[in-house]
Order: structure tokens, then C-alpha cells, then sequence
């Protein structure tokens, strides 16, 4: 591919969902930053354009949102610098290469991953050649009738510039991708949004034995841990492209980085801090195995995470399930026991306040309907486990209730061919009763009426009002229920009431004189 004419390069992406990591903005994932590496490694001349699919909706809609404004669109909204152009750039490129793929069921308020058939029909415009990478691959792979003659070329985990348009299943060494490393300054101009940097800090899962439903052994059945000094020039890099806000996400869990190693991980926050990006604005992290947390080193890097890392934090623990016989079926490592353990030790180093009224880091919850073994029994002992965790004191960020994905490769979608999933009839009421007993009393526990938030922005208005947040991982959304305010402005709010998933606010008044 010759770029002696400033051969046009495309990037198109449709967004990511992981259980080790997010790709849908604001988060610039790890595929999106790998891509650019490997396409302006191998081609340094080339002009290389950043698309979210939400830029060619815009323009297949004729140049407009489907929601009539003031209302924000979650199908358009997370735009860039080269959406007016988008239809003329797939046609013009010569290579695009589509980032996709939900190895989880999602739901996002500010945006929609492209389905199938909506990257079909935008792959209708490109004349060049289309390499996809991400979890969709996988099933590209495991489907192949359905997908055939949609790509030239698939990459499951990462793309280098050795191998563009040549399939590859397996992640590319560390190594190899740190030589694609470039400047991100380009890749980061081209963004609408102020991005939170997903940074990965290894591959595979450090448990002796897996999960049934996990998809990382697939992507890695190997545990592979990036050096600290790789990470730290690659967060160096993204700050002097003038990135502020960091997730350290893209792995199964931050408390098991390097085998649990305290030392190791304190010189990794510390160089964040110090050295990578001493002016960040956001240092958060996502997944925490329960039984990593609830270890004497747990307890240990519980406090360097408080301590190092800015407030509102958030440490996602996946007990799963409660019932036992859930926990049994699908070899689940985590037992009600070791889970409350896991979120005493989180309250005990990060439930005190930070100067902007968050916490300093606090416990999520994860729980999966719909597994092998499944019966009306497992939502008793479901709200039980919660209720338990409710009657102890202690406080909880978030609780993620969603159904069972069987991804390819995994032994939950073989168990799929034998006997089907347990049916999801009830799940709609099983998760509202989640929200009515456990997730709303949560709420009032950790943002008290009264509690003033600060710096918060305005990021999306829908008919309850304007919402508002801050950016990191799983941020309270605080809405401002009948207006429509300017996007991206910052103010701060106080609680006023509550829901599941999100509180509700009102605007301090402004300082006389302002």
C-alpha cells in the first residue's frame, strides 16, 4: 500500500464491552490505541482518521440526530472532529479497520454499540480493504456463514503493524505492541469528547481454576503482566497528548497485578502520580477479584489505591451469585464469606470523604442471572447475601445485575449446545426487586440528602432532565430533573432524592458577585 499520496487510513469504531475492560466513550480503549499504533507504524506518511460509528449514523441520517433537541442522542452523541466527512473518508480509505464487539450485555446512556447488521451496511461505503479486531472477531470466527465476506481479514485481541491484513487469534507480546507505541497527540485531537484512557495491566486470569461464562482465558489462557515500567511510558505518552483522566481497567483484577505484589504496585501508582502524570485529573481502577481483596496484600493495596488514587473510586468484585449451588455448577471461586471480607477491607482503606464529597474507593457488586443451575432459590439467596451486606454498615459504589452471555470458546457456550441457559422471564423482577431492596437503600447510605458534590459536568439531557457526573469508573450520575442544561458545563450539585443507579440534585446557587 503505497502512501507516497497520503493514503487515507480509517479507524472506525463501533465500541467494546469486556468483563476486563470498556471501550465506549468517554473511555479511549486499549484497541482503538493499538490500531492507530499499528497502522501509523506501518504506514508513517498516511493520514489516519478516528470514527466512531456514531459519526456515520449522524450522516446516514442526513446530517442530523434522531432526537430532536434540546434532548441528547445517544445514537450520534459521542462524535468527532471528522464527522461531517465520515461517508467520504470510508470511501476514500484504503484500509479500515473496525473496532467491535460486546463479550457482555450493556446498556449505556450516552451510546449504542453497532450491531451486526449496522456495520454491514456501513462497510457498504468502504472500497478499501476492512480488517476487524475486538471480541465481535470471535464470533466472526465461531459463525462464519453469518459473517462471510464482511472482512478481509479478523484479529481477535490486538493488531501490530507486522500483521495488518493477515488473521491473527492470539494477543501480540507486549513488546511488540510498545514498538507500534507513537505519539497519541493526532489520535486524541480527533476526539468530541475529554477521554478517560483505558490502560491495561495484563492478560489472563490469575485464578487456578476459571470461571465457566469468563471469555479471558480465551483471550489469554496464559497469565501475562506487563512490566511497570511499560505501563508508566505508555500513561506518559496519552498525558503528553494531553489526556488528564486514567482507568487502570483492562484486566481481570488490579489487586492481582504481578501476583498481589504490594511493593510492585505502589511504585506503578506512585509513578502514575509522580512521574507518568503528575497533573492527572481522574487515576481509578476497575475489577477487583473478591478473593484477591480479601488478603492480608488485598488490605494492603486496598490503602495504596485510597491513597494514591483521586476520590470517587470504584473496586467491581464479582461474587456472581450467592446460592450455592450456582457457585458449585459454574466454579465459582467466591463464597458469601470471602466477599464480605473483600468489601470490609475496601470500607476499612477508602470510605472517608475527599474534598469533593465522594469516597475515596469503595466496593462494587456483580451478579450474573441466567447461569447453569439457576432456580427460584438463587434469587432468595441473592437478596439474603445483599440484605447481609446492607444489615453489616457498610457501604457499596454500584451493584451490576445482568444475564449470562454465552461468548465463543468458553465452556458456558458449550454447556449452551447441551441444555439452554436458564430461561430470563423472571429476570426483569428479579432485578427490579435488586433495586427496591438493596440498590436504592444503598443509595441513601452513600449520598446522604444534603451531601454537596463537586465539579461535576453536565454530559446528557434526556425528558427527566439534565444528568450530570464526574468522569471515572462507574461515576454516580446526579440528575437534574426539568432542565436542559448547556453540555459540559461544570457546577455542583446537591442530593435531593434517590433511585437505583443514580441520585437525583439540585444546582448550588451561584456566589454573589459570579
Amino acid at each position: 500500500m503505497s502512501t507516497t499520496s497520503r493514503t487515507t487510513l480509517v479507524i472506525l469504531d463501533c465500541y467494546t464491552v469486556e468483563p476486563s475492560g470498556l471501550g465506549v466513550p468517554p473511555y479511549l480503549s486499549t484497541y482503538a490505541r493499538a490500531a492507530y499504533g499499528a497502522l501509523r507504524t506501518a504506514h508513517p506518511e498516511a493520514r489516519i482518521t478516528y470514527l466512531t460509528i456514531d459519526d456515520v449514523r449522524w450522516c446516514l441520517n442526513g446530517g442530523k440526530p434522531f432526537e430532536q433537541p434540546p434532548l441528547s442522542d445517544r445514537l450520534t452523541y459521542s462524535a468527532t472532529t471528522n464527522r461531517a466527512n465520515a461517508l467520504q473518508l470510508l470511501g476514500d480509505a484504503a484500509l479500515t479497520v473496525v473496532i467491535a464487539g460486546d463479550a457482555v450485555p450493556s446498556v449505556h446512556l450516552q451510546a449504542q454499540n453497532g450491531s451486526v447488521e449496522e456495520i454491514a451496511r456501513m462497510l457498504a461505503c468502504v472500497r478499501g480493504r476492512r480488517v476487524l479486531l475486538g471480541p465481535l472477531a470471535n464470533y466472526a470466527l465461531a459463525d462464519p456463514a453469518t459473517y462471510g465476506g464482511m472482512f478481509d481479514a479478523v484479529h481477535t485481541h490486538t493488531l501490530t503493524s507486522t500483521a495488518l491484513v493477515e488473521d491473527t487469534r492470539q494477543a501480540a507480546p507486549y513488546g511488540r505492541l510498545a514498538a507500534d507505541r507513537s505519539d497519541f497527540r493526532d489520535l486524541v485531537d480527533q476526539l468530541g469528547w475529554t477521554p478517560v484512557a483505558e490502560i491495561e495491566l495484563y492478560r489472563g486470569c490469575t485464578r487456578r481454576r476459571f470461571c465457566d461464562f469468563c471469555n479471558e482465558p480465551v483471550k489469554a489462557p496464559v497469565v501475562d503482566f506487563r512490566t511497570v515500567e511499560d505501563v508508566l511510558a505508555e500513561v506518559a505518552l496519552l498525558h503528553a497528548a494531553g489526556v488528564r483522566h486514567f482507568r487502570l481497567g483492562q484486566q481481570t483484577c488490579f489487586f492481582s497485578y504481578l501476583s498481589r505484589d504490594v511493593t510492585a504496585i505502589e511504585k506503578l501508582l506512585a509513578g502514575i502520580r509522580e512521574q507518568a502524570a503528575p497533573d492527572l485529573m481522574t487515576l481509578h481502577i476497575d475489577n477487583a477479584d473478591p478473593l484477591a481483596v480479601a488478603s492480608p496484600a488485598g488490605a494492603k493495596i486496598a490503602h495504596l489505591v485510597a491513597s494514591y488514587c483521586t476520590e470517587g473510586n470504584c473496586a467491581p468484585m464479582g461474587i456472581e451469585s450467592f446460592d450455592p449451588a450456582v457457585i458449585k455448577r459454574n466454579v465459582l471461586t467466591c463464597t458469601p464469606d470471602i466477599l464480605c471480607r473483600a468489601v470490609e477491607h475496601v470500607n476499612q482503606a477508602g470510605a472517608q470523604l475527599g474534598p469533593g464529597g465522594l469516597s475515596m474507593l469503595l466496593p462494587g457488586l456483580n451478579l450474573i442471572y441466567g447461569l447453569p443451575g439457576e432456580t427460584h432459590r438463587t434469587h432468595y439467596e441473592n437478596l439474603a447475601g445483599l440484605v447481609r451486606i446492607l444489615d453489616a454498615g457498610l457501604l457499596c459504589h454500584r451493584i451490576n445485575v445482568r444475564q449470562a452471555r454465552a461468548y465463543p470458546g468458553t465452556p458456558l457456550a458449550a454447556i449452551q449446545e447441551q441444555e439452554p441457559l436458564p430461561s430470563a422471564e423472571h429476570f426483569p423482577s428479579w432485578k427490579a426487586d435488586i433495586d427496591h431492596v438493596f440498590d436504592q437503600p444503598m443509595k441513601q447510605r452513600v449520598y446522604p440528602l444534603g451531601r454537596k458534590i463537586t465539579s461535576l459536568y453536565s454530559f446528557f439531557v434526556t425528558g427527566r432532565g439534565t444528568w450530570h457526573r464526574r468522569l471515572g469508573s462507574y461515576p454516580i450520575q446526579v440528575v437534574e430533573r426539568g432542565t436542559a442544561r448547556p453540555l459540559y458545563g461544570v457546577t455542583d450539585m446537591t442530593i435531593t432524592d434517590h433511585a437505583p443507579r443514580y441520585v437525583y440534585g439540585e444546582r448550588d446557587a451561584a456566589p454573589v458577585g459570579a
